[in-house]
């Protein structure tokens, strides 16, 4: 005779609330990331610049680029995000998603942008530089 499964009320209760927090900290972060979207763009296109990872015709442009990244990000739902980052997951081990996310943008999509020259450098450069300057912020 098979045995009734019933789910512990008890472990769901903390697996909910563990999810609830999660989800609390992310809303958390990406509303901090979206009000400081400007001043966070400058550093990183100044500092891909300065580092030699991005070759660019124009600074301008390549700020409102990763503004526009920022924003997406901002307004993205969780598959969206996972979807992005998910080829650059294996460059660290639980990498934080939002350099991973810019870091993605940068390898994938600015490369092809007519203002961008070169990207130079790997993977793993470009997510360690956006990682140190997001750290900063």
């Amino acid at each position: 005779m098979a045995k009734d499964y019933r789910l512990n009320t008890r472990e769901s209760g903390i697996v909910s609330r563990i999810d609830a927090a999660k989800e609390s900290k992310r809303a958390f972060i990406l509303r901090q990331l979206k009000d400081k979207q400007n001043e966070i763009s400058n550093i990183l296109a100044t500092k891909l610049i300065e580092k030699k990872l991005i070759e660019t015709n124009s600074k301008t442009e390549l700020e409102e680029q990763l503004n526009r990244c920022i924003d997406t990000l901002c307004n993205a739902e969780e598959f969206e995000i996972q979807f992005q980052i998910a080829p650059f997951k294996q460059i660290v081990s639980r990498g934080d998603f939002i350099p991973l996310y810019i870091t993605a943008f940068v390898v994938e999509k600015l490369i092809n942008h007519p203002s961008i020259i070169d990207i130079y450098g790997t993977d793993t450069d470009i997510y360690d530089c956006i990682n140190q300057q997001m750290k900063k912020v």
